[in-house]
């Protein structure tokens, strides 16, 4: 097996893109990525930390839950969480992010790419309150690279075909799993349960 190490390495066994893989390329919203991201209930976030190490984490709501500000910028808010706190302490270091937003049911997907800036202005956290809550901060993406990705992947990985879903869990529950890996002699805890604790501090 042969490690390949550099770019000229790689573009000897890959072609260069070419035609609307190139062409689609925007550094706007303008009105079809606009509509994706209003419908998208489900996005991947990606960043970098100080280190190298990349991170993606998953962020979702209702449709809409991530608002275009405009031409050029998204805000999307931060709920309760675990309080980690990886993805904003690696934009404080590099402010670099990619997202992939989802539309459940159609294989096509929408990617930005751009600079994030953590914000706690009041008109922003008070346009994402629910519940009566307001989140703790709102991540305001700045837009240079926007643009459909193809619907390949999800074809191949069968996403959205009813066939594909399961049908009961194939996997421990995730109190069982983390017991397990951490060695931990906590109860386990029934998804059930964990499902109704999470409903709690949703918002």
């Amino acid at each position: 097996m042969a490690a390949i190490k550099t770019i000229e390495e790689l573009r000897e066994i890959y072609k260069m893109p070419q035609g609307r893989s190139v062409t689609k390329q925007l550094d706007r919203f303008e009105t079809h990525s606009r509509r994706f991201i209003e419908l998208s209930p489900f996005l991947v976030m990606a960043t970098q930390a100080p280190n190298g190490l990349g991170d993606a984490t998953p962020r979702g709501e209702a449709p809409g839950f991530v608002h275009v500000l405009d031409d050029h910028r998204i805000a999307i808010p931060d709920r309760p969480g675990n309080n980690r706190l990886d993805t904003m302490t690696n934009i404080i270091a590099n402010p670099a992010v990619s997202l992939i937003f989802l539309l459940p049911g159609v294989a096509e997907t929408l990617r930005v790419n751009g600079r994030g800036e953590i914000r706690t202005d009041a008109d922003l956290l008070d346009r994402f309150t629910v519940n009566d809550k307001p989140p703790i901060t709102v991540l305001v993406v700045t837009a240079e690279e926007v643009y459909f990705h193809c619907a390949k992947a999800l074809i191949r990985a069968r996403l959205w075909e009813e066939g594909a879903q399961a049908s009961e869990r194939p996997i421990p529950s995730m109190s069982q799993m983390i017991n397990e890996q951490t060695h931990s002699t906590a109860p386990v805890e029934s998804d059930a349960d964990m499902l109704a604790r999470y409903r709690k501090v949703l918002y």
